[in-house]
């Protein structure tokens, strides 16, 4: 029997057709969206990653500063987790979906290794670029 595929949780700003396709490709993913109200329009970056990260799913973003905020890291040091987002904000939903895609199995081994800590997901790798 497989092992259960790990589970990620996606900024509202990554949207819903990036969510569809990484679906497609056979990521499980929870969009932010789907689990507050307005869209999740309203909701502190620390209050969408605390919700995910209590229940497992390492979270997905495209805004990179959420590293270096003391409030938005503070859930991902005290779960000791793993932040991944796209080291460029003007990507296509395409792009997107492909670098997280070409990254997949480096993703899977940083969550692996552990954290805290957060990754650039680039156009070909991914880099550690906090602590």
């Amino acid at each position: 029997m497989p092992a259960t595929p790990h589970e990620f949780f996606l900024d509202r700003g990554l949207g819903r057709r990036v969510a569809e396709r990484l679906t497609e490709l056979g990521w499980v993913v929870h969009r932010a969206a789907e689990h507050f109200p307005d869209d999740a329009q309203h909701v502190a970056d620390e209050d969408w990653l605390t919700y995910g990260l209590e229940r497992g799913w390492s979270p997905l973003c495209k805004d990179g500063r959420i590293r270096g905020r003391q409030a938005e890291r503070a859930p991902i040091e005290r779960m000791g987790a793993t932040l991944f987002y796209l080291d460029n904000q003007r990507l296509i939903v395409d792009a997107m979906v492909d670098r997280f895609e070409r990254s997949r199995t480096e993703i899977l081994r940083a969550v692996a290794r552990g954290g805290p800590a957060a990754y650039a997901v680039r156009e070909h790798d991914i880099r550690r670029t906090w602590p």
